[in-house]
């Protein structure tokens, strides 16, 4: 069996991310922490399609316009490899419901770095609330809730070429 395949989304509107406070799953890896909106793959879905539905599901909102933004690669000593498909959305149509994983509030973005995140996080974030507009990829292992290693690269949309930082 392949890797598990999630989407992640952060919906952006007036200055504001759409966040989940993770509080209500018992035995959750976010259990206390905020997030994006999204979830796993359903067989025969694409990215695309999983993050419509999850955000559908866990918001009520349909998305009308969102950015495949990047690619991150969960590594941990607690759980397998995932791999995360990372999208920032900022059109969508509908009335904001309630969410059966937790709380949603919508977050002023200078206030998104100082909530209870994951350490990885921190780094996709920044590069999100910069508003950078190359693709990327980001490699975090974590040993328990601890951040060990990091590699992120941008890409080039234009060339195809790649920058490791």
């Amino acid at each position: 069996m392949g890797k598990p395949i999630t989407t992640l989304c952060y919906i952006e509107q007036d200055g504001k991310y759409l966040m989940l406070h993770r509080t209500k799953k018992k035995q959750d890896i976010n259990g206390g922490k905020w997030i994006g909106v999204g979830g796993h793959l359903e067989e025969g879905e694409s990215p695309e399609e999983c993050l419509v539905r999850e955000v559908r599901e866990e918001t009520g909102l349909t998305l009308t316009s969102y950015t495949f933004r990047g690619l991150i690669t969960f590594i941990s000593d607690r759980q397998e490899t995932e791999l995360m498909c990372l999208f920032t959305a900022d059109g969508f149509a509908g009335e904001l419901g309630a969410c059966n994983e937790g709380e949603l509030a919508w977050i002023p973005k200078t206030e998104v770095p100082s909530l209870p995140t994951w350490e990885g996080d921190a780094v996709f974030l920044e590069i999100l609330l910069q508003d950078d507009p190359h693709f990327f990829t980001l490699r975090l292992a974590y040993e328990g809730d601890k951040l060990i290693d990091k590699k992120l690269q941008f890409y080039m949309a234009d060339t195809g070429t790649e920058e490791t930082v």
